[in-house]
């Protein structure tokens, strides 16, 4: 898990002092992504750079990392982990291909040198690398098939420019720091459009796709994507191959060569891969599992249920911990560490973007910064919702009616629920406190309605399916092929920020591609969310979490969170001359600043955690925001 960079330029030799100091200002952007070791490699045209956080191999895998074949050098920068390496290896060296490390990093490379791009198709894990092939002037970038690595490139007028990270290319001064206004409508609309990356002229090379760049130009293929196939297995059969998958893929993921941990939410998903990783690990030699959870000073004392979250997570996770016997710490935060502006400044300045989720992207950072103190890997259940159907908008039936994400039903259904209720607003719906006058070009409606048509075009139906199983395999597929990768690359983004790998279990595509084809009938047998997965786990887990109702990600419920946000706004309302007021209502900022809070959930918090966000964005990035 590491941070990849690099720069092709077919009309320069990038040996020259200063394009290298401008791959090494590319690289050292990704200093957090790996704390561990740095390093370049420049042959002509072709400069990459790597920041490593060692995982595997540690005195072993260095990069960038290079193989000399007769006919050229290969040079590759890697991010990620392979975690069917071993396989791979000894199907290598029985090919003849000899090794000088034990890393997943050289298995990969000389699988390239095996089979070219279809490595690919071979390769289970998440991964997104760049391999310069000097014996064809050809470089290859590859990414995994969730798009749980997160890849971006630039094409410029003579090659390409690459990063982990926008930030990686935008160090290069032919990236444009500009934002138009498709950029700020991904930015608000919730729903990311594959490809898309915000800053204008950049793209994201897709979940499942290579992008290939030589002389000749730019070619992107295809090598995975979700398809329909029939399922024949009856609920029997699914719930045993659910479970065997799920072992097999614990079992790998738990591979490394530096500390481990699961992060532990007392909800189904984390509880379960919790249970699994505690029973292999219990079963191999007697090692203990640690977990991590977060929690707010006060929140179980002084827990409200409300209809988004009926159920503190403490008391769960604890019970989990007793059953499963982990080494557990809660991780206690205050709303003064929630409302810091260094820490949202931390935050912006991981995601590249304006706008994120408020708290709970602050206590996922500290959340997670609490923990790289312990441990260097973690397994979490992030996707199990999405894989397994655990959201309340599979069960909508607006939602199910199709015509509009399915999410953006659930987040309707919320905010006329607190409008219901005379909560405080700061809303007005996504766009929030924009000026009429930026909000008016952006017309978010459109937007998402023609992106809603794209998303929707791929989906192949099954002969004699009925109506009802194909609109739920509609959301299904919406959901795992755009609902998670905005959650994928949240994750990536806090986590490697702080230097702290973080493995998702249920994104193994053998797993996405049995459960995806399962028809819902399966998929919620008992008339709950995510049946198979409860029973595939059911002899691991507590009663007590067996018989929870999904609770989502905790936000905290402390008004002093709110006031604390207040207080920072009015500090931003005292700088009249800031760009920020260019894109936000003034008169609505002030009365946002001024509201009673008392009380106040996530969607009353927003526009003052957007005003504050979006200025921090302009601050450091001061991007041209061309918005007509």
């Amino acid at each position: 898990m590491c941070g990849i960079t690099g720069w092709l330029s077919y009309d320069r030799d990038l040996r020259d002092p200063a394009s290298a100091g401008t791959v090494d200002a590319m690289t050292e952007t990704m200093s957090c992504r790996g704390p561990d070791d740095s390093g370049t490699w420049t042959s002509g045209p072709a400069a990459l750079g790597h920041r490593r956080l060692a995982i595997i191999d540690l005195p072993g895998g260095r990069q960038p990392m290079t193989l000399d074949t007769p006919d050229g050098t290969l040079a590759m920068v890697y991010s990620g982990e392979t975690y069917n390496f071993t396989e791979l290896r000894e199907e290598l060296a029985s090919r003849g291909h000899r090794f000088t490390t034990d890393s997943d990093t050289e298995v990969v490379l000389h699988g390239y040198l095996e089979w070219g791009e279809a490595v690919a198709e071979r390769l289970n894990g998440m991964y997104a690398f760049a391999i310069w092939d000097q014996r064809t002037e050809r470089l290859v970038m590859i990414r995994d098939r969730m798009g749980i690595k997160p890849f971006y490139y630039y094409p410029t007028a003579d090659g390409v420019l690459f990063g982990s990270e926008p930030k990686a290319i935008l160090a290069n001064p032919l990236a444009a720091r500009r934002v138009t206004l498709d950029g700020f409508r991904e930015v608000f609309a919730f729903v990311k459009t594959p490809g898309h990356a915000i800053w204008d002229g950049m793209r994201e090379v897709e979940p499942g796709t290579i992008v290939t760049v030589d002389r000749g130009g730019l070619r992107t293929h295809t090598y995975w994507s979700l398809r329909t196939r029939p399922h024949t297995d009856d609920r029997d059969a699914s719930i045993a191959h659910v479970r065997e998958l799920l072992e097999d893929i614990v079992r790998r993921q738990l591979v490394a060569d530096v500390p481990r941990c699961v992060l532990l939410s007392g909800g189904l998903d984390s509880s379960a891969l919790t249970a699994l990783a505690a029973r292999q690990l219990a079963a191999a030699g007697g090692e203990s599992v640690n977990s991590f959870a977060v929690d707010f000073v006060g929140q179980t004392e002084n827990f409200v249920a409300d209809d988004f979250r009926p159920t503190p997570d403490a008391p769960f996770v604890h019970d989990v911990a007793r059953e499963s016997r982990t080494n557990h710490k809660d991780i206690v935060l205050d709303s003064h560490t929630l409302a810091d502006p260094e820490v949202r400044a931390r935050v912006i300045r991981a995601r590249d973007m304006p706008v994120g989720l408020g708290d709970m992207d602050s206590s996922l950072y500290s959340l997670f910064k609490a923990i790289r103190q312990h441990s260097t890997v973690a397994l979490s259940g992030e996707s199990a919702d999405e894989v397994f159907g655990g959201y309340r908008q599979f069960f909508d039936e607006e939602a199910r009616k199709g015509g509009m994400f399915p999410w953006h039903a659930e987040f309707a259904r919320m905010r006329a629920a607190r409008a219901g209720h005379g909560a405080p607003g700061g809303g007005g719906g996504p766009l929030g406190i924009l000026r009429p006058e930026v909000t008016a070009p952006i017309d978010l409606g459109s937007y998402v309605g023609d992106s809603y048509a794209s998303a929707v075009t791929d989906i192949e139906r099954l002969a004699g399916e009925s109506d009802f199983e194909y609109r739920m395999r509609v959301i299904c597929y919406l959901h795992l092929t755009r609902f998670v990768r905005v959650l994928l690359d949240r994750k990536d983004r806090m986590s490697m920020a702080v230097g702290l790998e973080v493995r998702v279990p249920f994104c193994d595509h053998r797993l996405v591609e049995y459960v995806y084809n399962t028809p819902w009938s399966l998929k919620s047998f008992d008339g709950r969310e995510k049946s198979l997965l409860r029973e595939a786990t059911a002899d691991v887990l507590p009663r007590s979490v067996y018989d929870r109702v999904k609770s989502p990600y905790p936000s905290t419920q402390d008004p002093k969170y709110a006031l604390a946000l207040q207080h920072h706004v009015k500090d931003l309302l005292a700088k009249p001359s800031h760009r920020v007021f260019d894109l936000l209502d003034r008169a609505a900022v002030e009365r946002a600043a001024n509201e009673d809070v008392q009380g106040a959930g996530q969607f009353a918090r927003n526009g003052l955690e957007r005003a504050l966000d979006l200025s921090i964005w302009l601050d450091m990035y001061n991007p041209e925001l061309v918005l007509s």
